[in-house]
């Protein structure tokens, strides 16, 4: 990609403020022009700004934090409702020592080329650790156009990574996120409509001419994310995934025109004092929802909203405790003003007495 004028050294600066750090890295060939923007208005400063990033899934590792986001460049391929126009190809870890910190962008720990069943499209990944192993999992499109999600290995959380040469067997659609219990199980929630090709993995086989969008059923159950069991060596999956219910109040699954509270995408789970919380974006209405259970397998009770919308069309998070508080790592559009090219930020998360969530805007109100 062509090397285009950057205004990092201002940019350096002013992601220095609030609870953000700097990067070490010096800027690289990904650099790319930078919209000026009334930083003020913004909860929280980007952490990079040397490249784009997106979907962040943060870990504490060894009382590390490590980020393990998209990598956004600035494509050709026309804006679409299926994310075309999302071209990601490799990725690139950020780690800090502290929340507010200095943060390292480190080298491509991975790259689509190689890995052997992947053509491209390397979307939101999350990792993974077990008995020395680091475990990166990644979505990209294969040969035939479909989605599925591949493993990579590494003995740093950093990389380099090595791909597994197929993908998981049983795999399709987009958004691993892998979740390991007390007990040592680990479990892989996935899936997203629309480009993330759920509804055209219905009964977990792809269909190249399913719908471009969902069930078109808006008086019927809502798509649903999937889960798995993950095997002991974090390589396959121990079962066929099911399906992870989100019910109201009343025990009902959520409709499918019900677009503010509905599964999309950008499936994450934690555990707080016991109990399960699935959190996910709902796409096209731009919140970050959650939902409350009492197993790794669900159902789970909708109880609200985490994130109202960002500016851009995205949202994809992950939630993890760092030094005895909670913390919300997401992204916005605040450096390019572009849907495809975004930045990653974090915030402090909070809960109310009674377990739910409060719901955080991520634009300062005038």
């Amino acid at each position: 990609m062509p090397r285009k004028f950057s205004l990092l050294p201002l940019l350096a600066l002013a992601s220095c403020i609030a609870i953000v750090g700097c990067s070490k890295e010096a800027p690289s060939n990904d650099a790319v022009k930078h919209v000026e923007a009334d930083k003020s208005k913004y909860l929280s400063q980007p952490l990079v700004s040397e490249i784009y990033t997106a979907d962040p899934s943060a870990h504490v590792w060894n009382g590390k934090i490590y980020v393990y986001p998209s990598h956004d460049v600035d494509g050709p391929t026309p804006e679409d409702d299926l994310g075309s126009h999302f071209e990601m190809r490799d990725y690139r870890i950020l780690s800090m020592d502290k929340i507010g910190g200095p943060v390292t962008l480190g080298p491509v720990a991975l790259d689509v080329k190689d890995v052997p069943w992947a053509e491209k499209q390397m979307w939101a990944p999350d990792a993974a650790f077990r008995n020395g192993t680091y475990y990166l999992y990644f979505p990209a499109k294969d040969k035939a156009g479909a989605f599925r999600i591949g493993v990579a290995t590494s003995k740093s959380p950093t990389g380099p990574f090595k791909a597994q040469p197929e993908p998981i067997k049983g795999s399709y659609s987009i958004d691993p996120a892998v979740f390991t219990d007390e007990d040592g199980e680990s479990y892989m929630y996935f899936g997203g409509i629309w480009g993330g090709q759920l509804q055209r993995n219905v009964d977990g086989k792809y269909d190249p001419n399913g719908s471009k969008t969902d069930l078109q059923a808006d008086d019927k159950p809502a798509l649903l994310p999937r889960v798995a069991r993950m095997s002991k060596d974090m390589l396959e999956f121990a079962e066929s995934p099911r399906e992870l219910h989100i019910v109201d109040e009343k025990g009902k699954l959520l409709l499918g025109g019900d677009h503010d509270r509905r599964f999309f995408e950008a499936a994450w789970m934690h555990k707080y004092k016991g109990k399960y919380y699935f959190s996910y974006s709902t796409g096209d209405t731009h919140f970050l929802a959650y939902g409350i259970g009492d197993s790794p397998y669900g159902p789970f009770t909708y109880k609200g909203r985490i994130l109202e919308p960002v500016e851009g069309w995205t949202t994809h998070h992950s939630i993890v405790q760092w030094d005895g508080r909670w913390w919300l790592f997401y992204a916005d559009t605040q450096l390019s003003g572009q849907t495809r090219l975004r930045n990653v930020k974090v915030t402090e998360l909070y809960y109310n007495a009674d377990g739910t969530i409060r719901t955080i805007d991520p634009m300062i109100r005038r």
